[in-house]
């Protein structure tokens, strides 16, 4: 029992212990709670760290970021940039080329229309020369008229030999012969006889008609002289529509069978240019080809074969002479530079020389004008003697000592 104020408490009473209770209760919920804050904010404490890793993090994954995207921006700048400038490179080589291309296309015409001068202007000589055995023989005609009978036996055998000329152009091998020989005509007025060759085998065993020794690029290029006639005259001769129009098919089909065998024949890969030439002995088929038949010459293009009359075989063949030309002298530039540098001192030889000559001719000057001045001194002091009055020696001997004195 425990009196308090004035009161009596028993402490055998279980409701004084209650009440007794609940104030360390509240008491013990306190400090648990409190020790619980304590471990919460000591857990929340690595967390909280992590959290600010983490964004550190990702500050810095959005700087990497930033620099890759520069870092692309300037590779794609750069390559923009070396695109630009390789076409820039290409076009100035483009361009360099074109204006070389076209000086040499303006040389060769410039060459072309001089020749052409040349020729008219002898033309026009022989003309005139022409003209006079022409006045000459008008005067004589009255003494010729009785080699009329001799003249026309000889018109009858130039008949003959015409048509046996035309049996020789219907024989497809002489034809072909004839057409060779036309063929090496033309080739050997234009270009010199090493650059080219007649029959040559190539690597494959086909033999070539006519081989251009150019040099590479192109390279060596083929001219074949076995072109297909037979179908042409059929076209020529044809009297109704049918046999026009057969004769039309068959010589589209053999110019194309043509242009395929040379094509397959005569351009082989690092041995031949790649293109060769297709010789026409008439220049009334190659207009007739590029007048009615443009699919045949495009097919010859596509093939890289060049179809070539007469006269059109002479521009190209001069031009190739050009292209040779411009290779020997390529190839002798090495010879003329040393020459020039053997001239260059052999000329300083001279200069020396003449600088060593002209000295001597300065020491030649000095001492003749020596000579002059004492021939004039000699001729004065002569002078001086000759008009020396010797009876007055004895009377006026001052002169003497004078004289003398001029002596020295």
């Amino acid at each position: 029992m425990i009196e308090i104020a004035g009161y009596a408490i028993s402490l055998s009473d279980g409701v004084i212990w209650a009440v007794l209770a609940i104030p360390v209760l509240i008491v013990v919920l306190l400090v648990m709670a409190v020790a619980a804050a304590r471990r919460s904010a000591r857990a929340a404490e690595p967390l909280a760290q992590q959290l600010g890793y983490l964004g550190q993090h990702v500050q810095q994954l959005s700087m990497g970021q930033a620099q890759l995207q520069g870092g692309l921006q300037t590779v794609s700048d750069t390559q923009a940039n070396a695109q630009t400038q390789v076409i820039q490179t290409m076009e100035a080589r483009l361009a360099t080329v074109q204006q070389q291309m076209t000086d040499r296309l303006a040389e060769n015409a410039l060459k072309s229309a001089n020749s052409l001068a040349e020729m008219q202007e002898r033309m026009n000589e022989t003309l005139h020369g022409s003209s006079k055995q022409t006045t000459t023989s008008l005067t004589q005609l009255q003494e010729r008229l009785a080699a009329i009978d001799k003249a026309q036996d000889n018109i009858t055998k130039l008949s003959g030999d015409v048509l046996s000329l035309q049996d020789i152009l219907s024989n497809k091998q002489t034809r072909g012969a004839f057409g060779e020989i036309q063929l090496n005509d033309i080739v050997g007025k234009a270009l010199p006889s090493d650059s080219y060759s007649l029959q040559t085998t190539l690597s494959n065993g086909k033999r070539a008609d006519c081989l251009i020794k150019l040099p590479n690029p192109p390279g060596p290029i083929v001219i074949d002289s076995k072109f297909p006639l037979d179908a042409y005259e059929a076209m020529r001769k044809a009297k109704t529509d049918f046999d026009l129009k057969q004769a039309v098919v068959r010589f589209k089909t053999d110019v194309r069978k043509h242009i395929s065998d040379i094509s397959e024949k005569y351009i082989i890969d690092g041995e031949t240019a790649d293109g060769a030439l297709m010789f026409l002995p008439s220049e009334a088929v190659y207009a007739e080809l590029h007048a009615n038949f443009p699919d045949l010459v495009r097919a010859g293009f596509d093939a890289r074969v060049w179809i070539v009359s007469p006269t059109t075989c002479m521009a190209t063949l001069n031009t190739m002479r050009a292209i040779l030309k411009d290779a020997r002298m390529k190839e002798q530039a090495g010879a003329i530079r040393t020459t020039l540098k053997h001239l260059h001192r052999d000329v300083e030889i001279v200069v020396e020389r003449v600088n060593k000559l002209n000295t001597h001719f300065g020491q030649a000057r000095a001492d003749l004008d020596g000579i002059s001045t004492a021939a004039e001194r000699a001729g004065k002091r002569a002078a001086k003697l000759d008009n020396f009055d010797f009876e007055e020696l004895e009377t006026a001997p001052a002169n003497v000592v004078s004289l003398t004195q001029g002596d020295a």
